[in-house]
């Protein structure tokens, strides 16, 4: 019997002494710091481990014996990567590279007593100036300090116009986006831009018809309170409503009067990513009479469950495409809560036309999934925009016969001019046939089952109808 309980307690020893080697500890010390930094401010560490809080009190940096920042990192598994870098409380202040420019996130991978040290080049709010802005001409700032009356705070609002604007009467749909310092400009991102201005002024040199997009700025440090409507025990939040009531009650009516928008819901779309998803659902299904497009990419589902029952209480109430994106290689959690939501939208009543759901396999929790994936949201949200034709336009009396369709199309009540042509494209905005129109009938038997839009270019005059192919 004290032989059995001495070999116990040695294996309890060498079970404590092998898990205790399977942890592991850093620390990080700062050695340089930009002459221009603020002795007063304090610098903390963001990253992978605390979901990128850029002013986490149980991540700031203390002062060594040699005046140098420094912290000690919680203890993590042996082998464990983070990513992360160094701000002086908020986004707006992030490092930055020599010249103001974006620099990758760090990575570092815990080890048994590491020490690392880093160099602080440059910090986002004192770059060397304009020059070094990546934004197209064609963005601008309507303010750099525009009023949210529902917060008392204030923000720097993006616009970007299209190309031809200024040559044109049109009043363009608009899209209105959060995390404003990383939609246009390298130079006032933190974690890399989605080049929406760049993508978009390309669409348009392609002759895709291209909208007004509103980046507002997240808050720094408010970021996670002002993007998500309820409140989580660890991370906080809960100004959310007030946040989107913002951008209802004041941002959008000050948009409406000083541009040329179309006001109406079909042409008013939002999209964010990570908890900027999470407000975008929010919003879009609080505000049903407001936006009829949803873009929600990496959404945040995980921050409160109250999410699930909002979204019940909301139900349908307006048609509303909501497109859903995401990476296989993000949280555990992200693509089951993500589909999950797509069931619950559907057990809701909202159609497969409405209900756009992808999944990038390789796509990881970044502003480079984002920005790949921007171009195909947007022409599958706006593609009756995009392609030139508008629900305004169509002509009840001409349609399409069968419809649903097996092989051929026969377009009824349409009389058939010179030079007319026929375009079919796919709900992601593809062109997949681009023909003359010689008569009233074409095989379609090429097409794979799903739901189409048959476009007729007459003239100055667009008709525009939708088929289901079996």
């Amino acid at each position: 019997m004290i032989y059995q309980l001495k070999l116990k307690k040695l294996l309890l020893i060498i079970i404590s002494i092998i898990s205790s080697a399977l942890m592991a500890q850093a620390t990080f010390i700062l050695n340089l710091l930009p002459e221009n930094t603020p002795p007063d401010d304090s610098i903390f560490i963001v990253g992978t481990f605390n979901n990128w809080n850029p002013a986490d009190a149980d991540f700031v940096l203390q002062k060594n014996d040699n005046n140098h920042w420094f912290i000690v990192m919680p203890v993590m598994s042996d082998g464990l990567q983070i990513e992360f870098k160094f701000t002086r409380g908020d986004w707006s202040t992030v490092e930055k590279g020599a010249n103001g420019e974006e620099i990758a996130n760090r990575v570092f991978t815990y080890g048994n007593g590491v020490t690392r040290e880093y160099d602080i080049l440059n910090w986002a709010d004192h770059g060397t100036g304009g020059g070094n802005s990546t934004a197209a001409e064609n963005v601008q700032i309507i303010d750099e300090s525009f009023y949210i009356p529902q917060l008392d705070r204030y923000r720097r609002i993006w616009i970007y116009l299209p190309p031809n604007y200024e040559n044109t009467s049109i009043n363009y749909p608009v899209l209105y986006m959060h995390d404003g310092q990383n939609l246009f400009d390298r130079y006032t991102s933190f974690s890399g831009e989605w080049e929406v201005d760049e993508t978009l002024n390309n669409m348009a040199q392609e002759g895709v018809h291209v909208p007004i997009v509103i980046g507002i700025d997240n808050g720094g440090s408010e970021r996670i309170n002002e993007l998500t409507p309820w409140v989580n025990e660890q991370y906080g939040g809960g100004d959310g409503a007030e946040y989107m009531a913002f951008i209802v009650e004041t941002l959008k009516p000050y948009v409406d009067e000083n541009y040329r928008t179309d006001t109406s819901r079909k042409s008013t779309g939002i999209l964010g990513s990570s908890l900027g998803g999470l407000i975008s659902h929010y919003g879009a299904l609080k505000y049903q009479n407001v936006f009829g497009k949803a873009g929600v990419f990496s959404p945040s589902y995980w921050f409160s469950d109250s999410v699930w029952a909002f979204t019940g209480e909301m139900g349908k109430q307006q048609e509303i495409k909501l497109y859903q994106m995401a990476g296989g290689q993000e949280s555990a959690s992200m693509v089951p809560n993500m589909q999950a939501m797509n069931d619950s939208l559907k057990a809701l009543g909202f159609s497969a036309e409405e209900l756009n759901v992808k999944v990038v396999p390789n796509g990881q929790h970044n502003e480079a999934l984002w920005r790949n994936e921007f171009a195909a949201a947007y022409l599958w949200l706006f593609s009756d925009f995009a392609n030139g034709t508008s629900e305004l336009e169509n002509n009840n009396e001409i349609r399409i016969s069968p419809n649903p369709v097996s092989n051929e199309i026969s377009i009824q009540n349409y009389q058939v001019k010179k030079n007319d042509s026929l375009t079919i494209v796919d709900l992601m905005g593809h062109i997949l046939a681009n023909i003359a129109l010689i008569s009233n009938k074409m095989d379609v038997s090429f097409l794979q089952s799903g739901v189409y839009i048959l476009i007729i270019k007459s003239g100055e005059e667009n008709v525009q109808m939708k088929f289901v192919k079996q």
